[in-house]
């Protein structure tokens, strides 16, 4: 059929089976927006802001499995979308973002609202398109999807002119994708899996490393099963959280830079490591030359660049996590679970050594007592967003998380701003589940704004504010590797939480004792309008265990024995 570019932009959109957009327009993207106003088949959620219509596109994709969809105008909608981007080529979260250009003929002479948009968001997307002529739009946004969604997930931009979602052409979506320098290795070779199972087989000291590509691949009952048939302990990462369900016996818990100690403890003395999905992240091997130095490594991962990229894999193996965890369960009959009894020993006598926790306080609330609360009070019925700083970390540690997609935080580019936005974004996708976002006095701040968005979508998000007035983890780097010196970190200036929050038309508390805590989530719940929980934390709290950056896993700060200073 012969349409407009602007036309096929919103077929396509329907053709994907998208049922949420997230955007904010603009002069460059007005055609399309003209035509999502004649159409009924998605729901356009509007932002306050282009970057938190990234971080919701974001929330939704990792809630939902799916590929989110935001939409931008050119210039400074595109640069305040940036960030989302980077975001989401961080943590490997499919996400298409079109993006409006200026009309062909103005590109390159500074025109209006001009922006190399392509130019700008190549280093952070798994791959761009500036579309020329409508004509190649179908195929254009089809490969979008398709690369978006398959491989090692990411963020595909597409930018089109002003003037291309003018034109009219054909449009035909029954066309094959075919890319031929782009064709993701799914299946593991059958060679390398049956030797790396031999070498589980032989372990003394195995270990299961978790990582996000797991969540991405959906294979976490299967891992789930290979764990439970192997008897062999595990660790996740923090982008894992929700792999293995939180009371699951095998399970130590995170590791890296906030890692337990046992965690930590038992990747510095496995003599082998089974990573699946995980990338060897700075924060969480530590000084790479002491991490897992006595232990051969499988690497399973569908992105070949990342096997062997920091730490060298005895055992590599490309392919999709879940079909090469499926083919190891075939095979795991040869691994004993016994064979590991002494090992599993020892890591528990690692916990008991110095287990995850932290000193309770009969008169002033403790944060992480926040995380562990919610989750004794709402558990699997919520999801979880966060945005960065210690918030982030002691809900990663102590939320008892009990499934994939339960979690959602910004990983790899560690973006303050990303939680509320998120929620939303999560709220959307599942509107079953509670949306829970965990968040800081300087985070929320980030995105504030879309406390417009909540209310006018009702989108009842519930913001935690663990209120410290700090920039908390900043603060505790300053604390303890600079002396004392707390260089613009104090956030003693702030506005009424529960003001702002009425102005927007949503409920605010502040709470300072745990039964008023108990009392604003369950009244929050029940209004099921967008809140701002105030909540009155220790100031000077740090997270621990924490490893210097730079510094070996098994050379942890540890909390300090009640009683010490």
């Amino acid at each position: 059929m012969q349409i407009s570019g602007a036309q096929m932009v919103i077929e396509a959109l329907i053709a994907e089976g998208v049922d949420t957009v997230f955007g904010y327009p603009g002069g460059a993207i007005m055609n399309v927006y003209d035509e999502i106003y004649k159409q009924n088949k998605f729901h356009h959620i509007l932002t306050r802001h282009e970057q938190a219509a990234v971080h919701a596109a974001e929330g939704y994709a990792k809630a939902s499995g799916k590929v989110g969809v935001a939409m931008i105008t050119s210039g400074p909608g595109f640069t305040n979308a940036v960030t989302g981007l980077a975001d989401a080529y961080m943590d490997s979260i499919p996400l298409v973002v079109i993006s409006g250009q200026v009309p062909m003929s103005l590109i390159g002479t500074d025109a209006f609202q001009e922006i190399d948009a392509v130019g700008i968001s190549r280093s952070c997307t798994k791959h761009n398109y500036l579309v020329t002529d409508a004509k190649d739009l179908p195929r254009i946004l089809k490969e979008a999807f398709y690369i978006a969604s398959t491989g090692r997930p990411g963020p595909v931009h597409v930018d089109i002119p002003k003037d291309v979602t003018a034109q009219i052409e054909t449009f035909d979506y029954s066309i094959p994708v075919e890319i031929e320098t782009y064709k993701p290795t799914v299946k593991g070779n059958p060679r390398q899996i049956k030797k790396a199972i031999e070498a589980i087989a032989s372990a003394k000291r195995p270990l299961f490393y978790l990582g996000g590509g797991i969540i991405n691949s959906n294979a976490a009952y299967e891992v789930r099963e290979l764990v439970k048939k192997t008897g062999i302990p595990a660790v996740e990462t923090f982008m894992a959280r929700g792999t293995l369900r939180h009371d699951d016996p095998l399970l130590i818990s995170m590791l890296g830079m906030h890692g337990s100690y046992a965690a930590n403890m038992a990747m510095s003395e496995t003599d082998l490591v089974i990573a699946l999905g995980a990338r060897f992240d700075d924060r969480v091997t530590g000084k790479l030359s002491e991490f897992a130095k006595n232990a051969g490594v499988i690497h399973v991962d569908i992105d070949p660049a990342s096997i062997s990229k920091l730490v060298n894999a005895d055992f590599p193996i490309v392919g999709d996590v879940k079909n090469v965890v499926t083919e190891m369960l075939e095979l795991c009959s040869a691994v004993n679970p016994e064979n590991y009894e002494s090992w599993r020993e020892t890591i528990n006598n690692f916990d008991e050594l110095h287990p995850l926790t932290f000193h309770e306080d009969s008169e002033r609330i403790k944060p992480q007592w926040v995380v562990k609360r919610v989750g004794e009070l709402l558990g699997d019925d919520a999801n979880i967003s966060t945005d960065v700083g210690q918030h982030q970390m002691w809900t990663a540690q102590f939320y008892p998380f009990t499934r994939p997609r339960q979690w959602m935080s910004s990983g790899g580019l560690g973006t303050m701003g990303f939680g509320f936005p998120a929620a939303l974004g999560v709220k959307a996708a599942a509107p079953e589940k509670i949306s829970i976002n965990f968040t800081g006095d300087g985070s929320i701040l980030m995105n504030i704004q879309e406390l417009m968005t909540a209310v006018e979508k009702k989108l009842p998000v519930i913001n935690i504010i663990l209120n410290n007035n700090y920039l908390g983890m900043v603060r505790q780097w300053q604390t303890l590797f600079y002396n004392k010196r707390h260089s613009e970190t104090d956030l003693s200036m702030q506005p009424d939480f529960i003001k702002l929050a009425e102005a927007f038309g949503g409920v605010g508390y502040r709470v300072s004792t745990k039964e008023e805590f108990d009392a604003a989530l369950k009244d929050a719940i029940e209004k099921n309008v967008v809140a701002l929980i105030d909540v009155v934390v220790e100031r000077l709290e740090n997270v621990m265990p924490m490893v210097p950056a730079g510094g070996s896993l098994f050379n942890m700060m540890l909390l300090e024995k009640k009683g010490k200073k």
